[in-house]
């Protein structure tokens, strides 16, 4: 019979901790939370000192169960899951279940599912922190509160199937702002001038303007970029001064939550929910061979740098032994001040430096491998000597206008010999020049250009942008921006997130009524007096309470003032079952047509987004834009699946000059170009812009 029952969340991390513990002990997972607030009501006893009402989980009496069951068999229990706010509260609400009591040693962490970190755990449990659990039932009920009572109003007021979140509408509130920012943008015109010129061994190289003879440093109209090119134009160019210097680049440090996500959506593509699965995947334990079953990457719900002692031993004895004595630098792990980090996990690093990503080939799926690649280099880099480079700048001048050109050759290359992810500058070298020698003016090259827009979001520069302003955790991000693309409030457009019309609406309407909860620095100050919870220097109750008793007001006046709003959209499409009229209303999965006869006449269909272009497989159907459940845009024929023609990208009605075949608009953000659709014919056209 086992001495000890160890409760851990998943089934996967339950296999890999069986191996390293042994007989003795019986591992088994909780599948996540076993205890929580009900689904169907609000489940937080408002008049009862907002005393949450917590239920088994739909499903999970079975695994409670068998829990209980097991927990009979053995002299102790363990409570290994994540060591987290949210795994503490996973373990308190087991305690209740299991009549644990509350001075009990039961609760052990581990920030990495390694045989020597989990054996290292087991000796020493410790009893649940309370200020944990609480600071999870605090966000756990403010998010119910405002949840489960705004949403119904939405219900009332706009249609059913529409929610409201703490955070979601606040990213949401984002993303429109920013929306509304590129809308009203005014576009300014400028101009550069650069010049190409050769010194007297014939050596060409070029410079940017950089001042003119009233001071200047920016062109705006073409009149002054005209006069400049006219003020130097057969004028003699002067080497002005020349400065050198060496300068050094650093590495970053290793990787926290919203790092990781945004380095991993910039350089690998990933969304930040597929990031934080192959994450957990690398965390709970993979089978490699030779080794058998452990876990590659220590905890990825952090926003800490910092590593322990132990790893920092052993990533400088990896640096000098394998890398070079030369390549090894200072660590660049410290937070440099940034506020409310929860210190209580290491960054996000590899369980051990020695693990090089090209042994685990065999061992990990493609993904897996970039992923842990990717942490694995920023880990090791972390620690690295900076890249030098032997800098110089030239400073050029002829009749008041003053030119830079800019050269640099890398010396040492540091950190840079691990990271390949990092981007790459070209060494670009100026000729040997001094003080006032001469070069020639080859050629002057105006450019006209038009301030931009600020860009979309992705979801990079969103995770980016929440965890400046200090709005949600680690945890949240992902499931932040999942929610709102799913409630359809955000889509996708080549990886830029923008707000949709239902978005926009929502939005509008919440920050009339509710304007205090989505206001950025109050939900900062909000996440800031949950973190107080947590250090014990706030009871939970009396947060909720302070935040109620003006959210109750709120919901009040916007119930009493907030007028139904009709979304039903007129249409020139007739019923095909009782000829009236056709109107566009809005589902959960978007737009749809439906008899503007309901509830007498249920007839509905689906609008098809024309495209105005005849389908290049059979010549017969249509093309329509469609969306995948994920919310990307792409292309099929309305015979479908009769026709099964499906394109990423756009067909046009133009039509290829070499084989005659359909031309397809590919876009990206950096292009926009026709291809062919022939596999065989590699056409490639530009797209060709007519001014109005």
């Amino acid at each position: 019979m086992a001495k000890s029952l160890v409760i851990v969340e998943s089934p996967a991390k339950a296999r890999t901790i069986k191996k390293y513990l042994g007989r003795n002990y019986n591992v088994i997972p909780s599948v996540g939370h076993i205890i929580d607030l009900p689904k169907s009501k609000l489940g937080v006893d408002i008049e009862n000192d907002f005393e949450p009402q917590y239920i088994t989980i739909r499903g999970k009496g079975p695994i409670l169960k068998d829990i209980r069951k097991e927990a009979k068999k053995v002299d102790r229990i363990l409570l290994a899951t994540d060591p987290d706010r949210e795994g503490e509260a996973i373990s308190w609400h087991i305690a209740n279940a299991l009549k644990i009591p509350e001075d009990k040693a039961c609760r052990i962490e581990f920030n990495e599912v390694t045989k020597e970190a989990v054996k290292s755990a087991v000796k020493k449990p410790r009893k649940i922190n309370m200020d944990l659990v609480n600071s999870q039932q605090a966000r756990r009920v403010l998010d119910r509160l405002v949840g489960y009572q705004i949403s119904p109003l939405l219900w009332r007021k706009l249609r059913k199937g529409l929610s409201a979140g703490r955070v979601q509408s606040v990213a949401t509130k984002i993303i429109v702002d920013r929306e509304k920012e590129i809308t009203s943008f005014i576009s300014k015109e400028y101009w550069s001038i650069n010049i190409e010129v050769k010194d007297k061994k014939n050596k060409e190289f070029t410079a940017k303007f950089y001042s003119d003879d009233k001071g200047n440093k920016k062109i705006e109209t073409k009149e002054e970029a005209d006069r400049i090119t006219t003020l130097i134009d057969n004028k003699k160019i002067i080497v002005k001064s020349i400065k050198k210097s060496l300068k050094k680049r650093n590495p970053n440090k290793p990787f926290t939550t919203s790092t990781l996500q945004q380095e991993a959506s910039n350089k690998l593509g990933f969304s930040t929910k597929k990031t934080m699965a192959l994450a957990q995947q690398l965390y709970e334990g993979i089978d490699v061979k030779g080794e058998g079953t452990v876990g590659l990457i220590t905890y990825m719900r952090t926003d800490s740098t910092r590593i322990s002692n132990d790893a920092k031993m052993n990533l400088e004895n990896y640096i000098i032994n394998e890398i070079g004595k030369e390549y090894l630098g200072k660590a660049n792990t410290s937070p440099k001040g940034k506020k409310n980090i929860q210190d209580a996990h290491e960054a996000i690093r590899p369980t051990s430096p020695g693990r090089h990503p090209n042994l685990l080939k065999t061992s990990l799926k493609r993904d897996q491998l970039r992923l842990y690649k990717l942490i694995w280099e920023r880990f090791i880099a972390s620690h690295m000597a900076p890249a030098v480079f032997d800098s110089v700048t030239l400073d050029l001048e002829t009749n008041g206008i003053t030119f830079k050109a800019h050269g640099s050759i890398m010396k040492f290359d540091g950190f840079l010999k691990i990271y390949t992810f990092a981007s790459k500058s070209k060494d670009s070298k100026l000729p040997n020049l001094l003080e006032n020698d001469e070069v020639k003016l080859l050629k002057a090259i105006k450019d006209q250009h038009f301030t931009q827009p600020p860009a979309r979001f992705t979801e990079a520069t969103l995770v980016k942008e929440m965890e400046e302003l200090g709005i949600g955790r680690p945890s949240t991000y992902s499931p932040t921006i999942s929610t709102i693309l799913a409630r359809g409030y955000v889509e996708k457009e080549v990886k830029q997130l923008k707000p949709t019309e239902l978005g926009f609406l929502v939005t509008n309407m919440l920050e009339n009524y509710f304007g205090e909860i989505l206001n950025v620095h109050f939900t900062a100050e909000l996440e800031k007096k949950l973190d107080n919870v947590e250090e014990g220097s706030m009871k939970w109750k009396e947060l909720i309470k302070s935040f109620y008793s003006s959210f109750e007001n709120m919901l009040k006046f916007a119930d009493e003032d907030i007028e139904e709003v009709n979304l039903d959209e007129e249409s020139d499409e007739i019923c095909k079952k009782c000829e009236a009229s056709m109107v566009i209303k809005h589902g959960r999965f978007g737009k749809f047509l439906a008899c503007s006869n309901y509830p007498e006449c249920k007839h509905t269909e689906p609008i098809l987004n024309k495209i105005g272009v005849k389908c290049p497989t059979c010549d017969v159907g249509d093309v329509l834009l469609r969306k995948s459940r994920k919310g990307r845009i792409f292309f099929g024929c309305s015979r479908y699946p009769d026709c099964k023609f499906v394109s990423w990208d756009k067909p046009t009605n133009a039509r290829c000059k070499i084989c005659g075949e359909v031309m397809l608009h590919k876009k990206t953000k950096k292009e926009e170009k026709l291809v062919c659709i022939s596999k065989d014919c590699k056409n490639v056209e530009e797209i060709k812009i007519t001014e109005n």
